[in-house]
């Protein structure tokens, strides 16, 4: 399988395209990566070519200064998004494949799938787009969307981006504070909503939800229902609007596409925004992340192509899933496989039920080529000992991806043994901020376990000490010191930047902090230890510490909490909370299971803690933060004067029992 990867790598094709335009005659992946960062300019302007990008208007040159932030992409071009995807019509349309496959819980149970065209795909969009403009929506107003990962999911993101409206998701297993602290903040003037969803057989019904969010949202005017309950295999039913509770226009799906009129992609400048995906919440609300059309569309080209390896699929069997909830940025990055020309794959439900290997036989009923998902996934697996090859023929499948948090060593052994002999593992690292990777895969190089492949092309990554200085296999802060076209353009409402340059700009002015401990091999590879901030990775879920303390804390026996997510490379993830109560109250079960409760209903399941923990104080430092990274340090065996400085703590004493609680823990 190595040698056909070899000769079916995309990363090859492209070197031999560039020495037959003209360009350098670059020997192997390592001379292009070099040369991605070394001429950034031309790089760039390759991939422009390559991917055949349209503009009426050209641009005046690539990039126009390299400071970050505020390097300007392609200034004077204009693109859209959804424009791009109309060429697929012809290609993989008229071939007959298939745009989108999809299943539910009740489809997979059925054995049937759902299919949509590449004409009906973009047709539904433009019937969307058009209901859109006749509600009021214009270019660059925001819509915001409360959907599980289904079809009427993307539809609704190409209408979006047809329009040049921006588009904003959230997923239903959210709570109402959750959506709310995200929504709020941007304006949205159109709720395209779901009735709910089904996940592991248990329906969650949002109906109130929704019309609860709606008297939180005062600058939303329609609400376009999704009825997606009975489709799932559930009951559904009428939403309780109280007569006079919300007086905007109330469309239904079906009659959002009914109309005649259609509204095609219109042209927006290279950096008109597209998205905003959200932060997770670690100093406060969570951030609200602006991408553009066409950084968006340029590094999703760029990682499908020469990361991923993905082909078109017309003439091919390509078949592209990535299992994820359409809260997570990765939801982005599965359905952007749609502009390389690729069928993307949709599920929506829970991996493993009511099967543990429900997902791998989804992958190989629909015949998929790539099965991408979060490292927790894999791993699961690999403890319940699900061996799919014994039970599945999977034979298209030639590669798994990863991401989320840290792949262990075992599972690399494990895939090999248990999914396919010699299958790809392109494992990717990057993040919502960047709504790409900075680190990945290429079926050029060898694999080797427990390590990512290279540094993506374009990004100019290393590891840095504490003095700033790049290191080689030690571990080091992980910097981009070149602009890249998918940063974020700005944070929505951020005057002046500010919060912008606080989140990666903090400690090295004009370098990126992406704030993942990073080692470079000698031989180029990566391996990332986890997150150096204080953001929550819970099985490919980011959610911000703070979040979780507005939700605990709002319980009145509580007073003070600290909650730490410890990664262990190849071991399980263990997130333990830390609660300071009122005098004379114990931490007894019930209060237990009042603090799950309410983490379970307000936030995700996800983000339940494996252990609570009563404490008498939670460190802090001289200006009231709570010391995390030092209790995490020592939950991951580091010493406790090599962890903080007492002198910057305000109360140093409380560090004692967390050292001895680290000590035990680790015994």
């Amino acid at each position: 399988m190595r040698r056909r990867r070899l000769v079916e790598a995309n990363t090859r094709r492209l070197r031999d395209w560039l020495r037959a335009e003209g360009g350098p005659d670059l020997q192997d992946f390592e001379a292009l990566r070099r040369w991605s960062v070394e001429h950034v300019e031309d790089f760039w302007q390759a991939l422009w070519t390559y991917f055949g990008v349209q503009s009426p208007t050209p641009h005046e040159r690539v990039l126009s200064g390299h400071a970050m932030p505020g390097a300007r992409w392609f200034e004077g071009a204009q693109v859209n998004y959804a424009g791009h995807l109309r060429r697929h019509v012809e290609g993989a349309g008229a071939a007959g494949v298939p745009a989108v496959v999809f299943r539910n819980e009740r489809l997979q149970a059925e054995g049937r799938s759902e299919e949509i065209a590449w004409p009906e795909l973009l047709d539904q969009a433009a019937a969307l787009a058009a209901t859109l403009r006749a509600q009021g929506v214009e270019r660059g107003d925001r819509v915001a969307a409360y959907l599980p990962n289904i079809p009427q999911a993307l539809v609704a993101f190409l209408a979006c981006a047809s329009l040049g409206a921006v588009w904003t998701l959230c997923a239903p297993d959210m709570g109402l504070a959750t959506v709310r602290d995200r929504f709020r903040q941007v304006d949205a003037k159109v709720l395209i909503a779901c009735d709910g969803s089904v996940y592991g057989g248990k329906t969650a019904d949002r109906r109130e939800l929704v019309a609860s969010l709606l008297q939180e949202l005062p600058t939303v005017r329609s609400l376009v229902l999704v009825p997606y309950l009975e489709s799932a295999g559930a009951s559904g039913g009428p939403f309780p609007f109280e007569p006079g509770a919300w007086q905007g226009r109330v469309v239904a799906w079906d009659e959002a596409l009914a109309g005649k009129e259609r509204v095609a992609p219109e042209p927006v400048p290279f950096s008109h925004p597209l998205w905003i995906v959200y932060s997770s919440g670690t100093t406060g609300l969570p951030k609200p992340i602006v991408h553009g059309h066409g950084g968006v569309m340029l590094e999703m080209l760029k990682l499908h192509a020469f990361h991923l390896n993905l082909q078109p699929s017309a003439g091919t069997s390509e078949r592209f899933h990535w299992y994820s909830s359409s809260g997570w940025v990765m939801w982005n990055l599965a359905v952007s496989a749609l502009l390389l020309g690729t069928t993307v794959c949709i599920y929506d439900g829970h991996p493993a039920c009511p099967q543990a290997d429900t997902l791998w036989r989804f992958a190989d009923q629909v015949g998929l080529s790539f099965l991408g998902a979060g490292a927790a996934f894999y791993t699961s697996c690999m403890k319940a000992g699900i061996e799919p090859r014994k039970n599945l023929r999977l034979e298209h499948l030639r590669a798994l991806g990863s991401t989320g948090s840290p792949l262990p060593p075992q599972a690399y052994e494990w895939g090999d043994q248990a999914v396919k002999p010699g299958i790809w593992w392109a494992v990717i690292s990057g993040g919502t901020d960047l709504a790409s990777a900075f680190l990945g895969g290429t079926p050029e190089l060898p694999t080797v376990a427990g390590e990512m492949q290279a540094r993506c092309l374009g990004a100019d990554i290393h590891a840095w000490n504490e003095q700033g200085q790049g290191v080689i296999d030690d571990v080091g802060e992980l910097v981009c010191v070149q602009p890249m076209p998918s940063m974020p353009l700005f944070f929505w409402g951020d005057q002046g930047n500010k919060r912008y340059l606080d989140s990666y700009f903090d400690v090295y002015p004009g370098v990126w902090r992406h704030g993942d401990w990073l080692r470079i091999t000698p031989a180029g590879s990566t391996v990332v230890y986890g997150r150096s901030d204080a953001t929550l990775n819970r099985h490919g879920h980011r959610l911000g510490t703070s979040e979780l303390y507005r939700v605990v804390e709002a319980i009145p026996e509580v007073l003070d909490s600290l909650v730490v997510d410890i990664e262990f490379l190849g071991r399980p993830s263990f997130m333990p909370l830390f609660v300071v109560l009122r005098p004379g109250v114990v931490l007894d079960a019930p209060l237990q299971d009042e603090i799950r409760k309410r983490i379970r209903q307000e936030l995700s399941p996800r983000f339940v803690p494996d252990e609570v923990r009563q404490v008498a104080e939670i460190p802090r430092t001289l200006t009231g933060k709570k010391q995390e990274l030092p209790v995490k340090k020592l939950m991951l065996g580091r010493r406790l004067e090599d962890v903080v400085n007492k002198d910057a703590c305000a109360n140093p004493q409380a560090f004692d029992w967390f050292a001895d609680y680290a000590r035990r823990h680790a015994a």
